[in-house]
Parts: C-alpha cells; sequence; structure tokens
C-alpha cells in the first residue's frame, strides 16, 4: 500500500472533540477511511503491515497525549500532521491549517518562530532562468547564498548549485572540478553552472510511485518532503544530478536558520527525503529574484516570466545564441546557456 492510502485510508479513529487528549471520551470513526480499507484487494501480508504500520503510529502518539508527563497540544499536532493530505490536495484552507500547525510544531520543538507560506502559482506566469557563460568567474557567491537561502544540511555540505571548472574549448563535464580551492578565475579556464533545470518534461516526476513530485503551472517542480518516502528513482532518472537525497538528519544551526519559508520550498527536511532546487519559489512567488542571481557578482544570472515579453528573459531568448543541456532527450529544460 502506498503512503497515500496509509494516510487518507486509515480505519484508525480520529481524536475526540473533547480539545484534550481525547482519553476517557468515544472517538469518532472515520467510516469513509474504514470502508475504503477493506474495499481494497490487499494480499495477506500487505494488508497486516499497514494495519501494523499504522497501529504503532497511531499508539505512539497516543501514548504522548495520554501521559501525565506529555505534550498534549504537541502530540495532537503530529497526529493531526501525520495524517495531512498531499498538498496538491489540500483545500486552501486546509493548506492555511497545515502551514499553521507546523509553525506551532516548530515553536513547540524550537522555542523559536518560523514563518511558512503556501503561496500558490500566479496565472500568466512561467518562470525561466539564464546563465551568461562569458561573465560567471566561478566566485561562488550563488552557492553560498543557495546554501543560506534554502536551509541546506550543513552537515553533510549540501549544495543544490554546482560550478563546474572547464578548460577553455571543451564543454566536457566528465572530470570538471566542482570543489576547487584556488583563485579564480584560472588561467585557461571558464566556469559553467548547473542545478535542477525544472524540466518541460520532467522525467523525475514520471517515476515517482508515489506522487510526491511534480510541476507546478508556473513551471517549478516540487517535492512534497512528507509524501516523498526516499526510494531516490526521482534522483536516478534525473538526467542533470540535480536532485540531494537526506542521507542523515540534516543540521542548520538555529542562527543560521532562514525563518521565511514555503511549504514546497526550503522549509527544514528530515532524515530519508529528496530534495532540490525550487527557483527560491519562497522568493520567486513573492516578485523577487532567487538568491542566487542576487548574490552573482558580476550578472552571470539572469531569471525571468517567459510569458512577459518584456520580462529579462525574454530578452536574452531573443537577442543571444542560446543552448540547453542534453537537448535531444526531450526534457525540454527552462534553463539556457549562452555567451556575450
Amino acid at each position: 500500500m502506498d503512503r497515500k492510502n496509509k494516510k487518507e485510508e486509515t480505519l484508525f479513529p480520529i481524536l475526540g472533540n473533547g480539545g484534550g487528549c481525547g482519553c476517557g471520551d468515544e472517538f469518532e470513526v472515520n467510516k469513509s477511511g474504514y470502508e475504503l480499507f477493506f474495499e481494497r484487494k490487499l494480499d495477506r501480508r500487505s494488508a497486516l503491515g499497514s494495519i501494523a504500520g499504522g497501529l504503532m503510529a497511531g499508539l505512539g502518539l497516543l501514548n504522548a497525549a495520554c501521559s501525565p508527563f506529555g505534550d498534549t497540544e504537541k502530540a495532537e499536532l503530529q497526529w493531526d500532521d501525520y495524517f495531512k493530505k498531499n498538498f496538491r490536495l489540500m483545500s486552501d484552507r486546509e493548506k492555511e491549517e497545515t502551514v499553521s500547525r507546523l509553525e506551532r510544531l516548530y515553536e513547540r520543538n524550537n522555542r523559536g518562530s518560523v514563518n511558512i507560506a503556501a503561496t500558490d502559482s500566479q496565472e500568466g506566469v512561467l518562470y525561466g532562468y539564464a546563465f551568461n557563460i562569458s561573465k560567471c568567474k566561478g566566485y561562488m557567491d550563488c552557492v553560498n547564498a543557495c546554501v543560506s537561502e534554502n536551509n541546506q544540511d550543513r552537515k553533510s555540505g549540501m549544495k543544490y548549485i554546482q560550478i563546474h571548472e572547464l578548460e577553455n574549448g571543451r564543454l566536457n563535464f566528465h572530470g570538471a572540478e566542482t570543489d576547487f580551492y584556488h583563485e579564480v578565475p584560472a588561467a585557461g579556464h571558464f566556469y559553467v553552472g548547473t542545478q535542477c533545470f525544472q524540466c518541460e518534461n520532467p522525467p523525475c516526476v514520471d517515476v515517482c510511485p508515489v506522487k510526491a513530485t511534480w510541476k507546478e503551472k508556473d513551471g517549478i517542480v516540487v517535492v512534497d518532503y512528507d509524501w516523498c518516502i526516499g526510494c531516490r528513482y526521482c534522483e536516478a532518472a534525473c538526467p542533470y544530478h540535480a536532485r540531494r537525497f537526506n542521507w542523515s538528519e540534516p543540521v542548520v544551526p538555529e542562527e543560521e536558520l532562514n525563518r521565511n519559508q514555503h511549504y514546497l520550498g526550503n522549509r527544514p527536511r528530515k532524515k530519508g527525503v529528496v530534495e532540490k532546487c525550487t527557483f527560491c519559489i519562497q522568493r520567486s512567488r513573492e516578485g523577487r529574484n532567487p538568491a542566487c542571481v542576487e548574490a552573482c557578482p558580476t550578472g552571470a544570472r539572469i531569471f525571468g516570466n517567459l510569458l512577459d515579453p518584456e520580462s529579462p528573459i525574454r530578452w536574452v531568448l531573443a537577442n543571444k545564441k542560446v543552448f540547453r543541456l542534453k537537448e535531444d532527450l526531450g526534457t525540454e529544460p527552462k534553463f539556457w546557456y549562452f555567451m556575450d
């Protein structure tokens, strides 16, 4: 049984309406979920696994709520969060309730606060990106800004953006340096940045068995981290090596945490899930440039709305000789390269 069915088609009851932990109160059974569960055709192993998994999760949360030493509010928040829908299936009200719950949970766990947005894509917006190879000098300001903006794991040194140092006259990424610790720009070399290209036909989306990743109307490919099961099929399917897997619990020092977050973007992730560049969805959907564009000291990075004929990205596409990586694959990446 996939994770969607595990969450939405559970036979376990929800907490009562008393506002407390529900101890001593009668539970109201989710009959539609109950019926759906037993209508599904499952083999014996799948059925037992689903029941056992749900029972263990439910008992864990109820034990915390009912314990005289437990945190009832926190347990109820965790219970509701565990059984929430896939973000794509939520109503506007459910999205609002979900982000409010996550903000409150963070406050209870960390004694601090975060602001989590659930801003939807806008009509008439399709994001695109261009990279000027002539201007990039390998300074890495974009990489550092991305790590900071998107709350990437400091312990593993995770980076969404890679800057490749290539020999003049050769656009060959095999053997190219991406971690260089010498003065830049190096003589006889040029620099090319890669990240998620937000493909129009993303193969990573097609292979996800639980629909935890999808392409939004504005072209951004997103991940619902709470539905990702960590199978890494998407990572294997991406021809641009743009996805990152959390092998351990991500570490971001509290004082370095970016508290302005988006549910589908830079909110803190967890162990065992995949993450990626989202064109800084928490910024771009507020009308701002991604952090890498803003941080680039040479102006090598250009971002904008492909549907706006007056946007910078449209000017580049109309006036420069552009190309994309691995165009023969038909992925239609919305990321172009050009030279002055």
